[in-house]
């Protein structure tokens, strides 16, 4: 295989990435929306003493895809909060072991329960085509609740394309290192896990 070509591992790590990019646009957009929204709520109540159960209803709905479709997005940018006391200062290739393990031990078996825990309550609502309980609002309970296992289902996807990545790091680390390295060279100095 030609150097310049990337492994099948990462050109699917960068499909999902793709996938989650999506989520992570969409879910900045439903931001501005459900700004405006939350504008509008504010402006009709205290400037026409006029209120809408739905278009309330509809920051909460807003808010929810935000958080459930940003989530991937927020893993593929390493953005969520870490309390990394040791991680920073580990190498660049014990980080990446510490991510494989974490995604695999931790992250996806969370997914995996969270979608199955789910699927019961998901597919009750959409049977029944849930609706608000408070009069006048909104008759999408069930679509809001569709987020959940999709929550599940990108984070999942996600974990995936972070594994792949971290073992292409550790793939390039094990070819860079020498077999039997030099006097007062370290075996584990390797320049491609920098990034």
């Amino acid at each position: 295989m030609n150097d310049a070509t990337p492994p099948r591992s990462l050109a699917l790590a960068r499909r999902l990435d793709r996938i989650t990019g999506a989520c992570g646009r969409l879910a900045a957009w439903l931001c501005l929306l459900m700004a405006l929204a939350t504008g509008l709520v504010v402006v009709l109540r205290y400037g026409f003493n006029v209120g809408s159960q739905a278009l309330q209803e509809s920051v909460n709905y807003l808010h929810a895809a935000v958080f459930m479709l940003g989530a991937a997005y927020t893993l593929q940018r390493d953005a969520h909060v870490r309390v990394d006391i040791f991680y920073r200062r580990w190498s660049p290739r014990t980080r990446a072991w510490i991510d494989c393990i974490g995604s695999i031990v931790l992250l996806a078996p969370m997914c995996v329960f969270i979608f199955w825990i789910s699927l019961t309550y998901v597919c009750n609502s959409w049977a029944i085509r849930e609706s608000s309980a408070d009069p006048g609002g909104l008759g999408a309970v069930f679509l809001l609740k569709s987020l959940i296992p999709i929550l599940a289902v990108t984070l999942l996807l996600q974990g995936l394309a972070e594994i792949l990545r971290r073992l292409a790091l550790l793939k390039v680390a094990v070819s860079a290192t020498p077999a039997s390295p030099k006097h007062g060279q370290a075996a584990d100095r390797v320049q491609p896990l920098d990034g």
